[in-house]
């Protein structure tokens, strides 16, 4: 069960890493970026494609090693609480926001969920 939770973790950031990298520009305007200079450019493909590469590395690395899968799990736990945190925070004072936003909220909130009932039982 945990393995397999890293696992999606893991997946997901690729295909969002692949996203924000092969469609910039398309990704920035579905998440309400109008445009983007050439620093905003470098920015975002940095942020979004190569910081979330990275993640899905360290989610991958941890599913694949049994020892830090209790790691990947707590990493997921201070990752998501305080996006989901932000999200409804910043989607309450933003509304209304793109679909895309409310689409990935809640993917988050699942993954952030997913998170605490692993953690609370203690899976290894």
């Amino acid at each position: 069960m945990v393995a397999a939770y890293l696992w999606l973790n893991a997946a997901l950031y690729l295909i969002f890493a692949a996203w924000m990298t092969l469609l910039p520009e398309r990704t920035a305007r579905a998440v309400g970026y109008l445009t983007l200079s050439a620093s905003g450019h470098s920015e975002f493909l940095v942020v979004y494609g190569g910081l979330q590469l990275g993640l899905a590395a360290f989610f991958a690395w941890c599913a694949w090693n049994g020892t830090m899968q209790r790691a990947g799990v707590v990493f997921a736990l201070c990752l998501y609480a305080p996006i989901v945190l932000y999200r409804v925070i910043t989607v309450a004072h933003f509304w209304p926001v793109e679909r895309t936003t409310m689409i990935v909220g809640t993917l988050e909130l699942i993954l952030l969920l997913a998170a605490i009932a692993i953690f609370m039982r203690g899976d290894r």
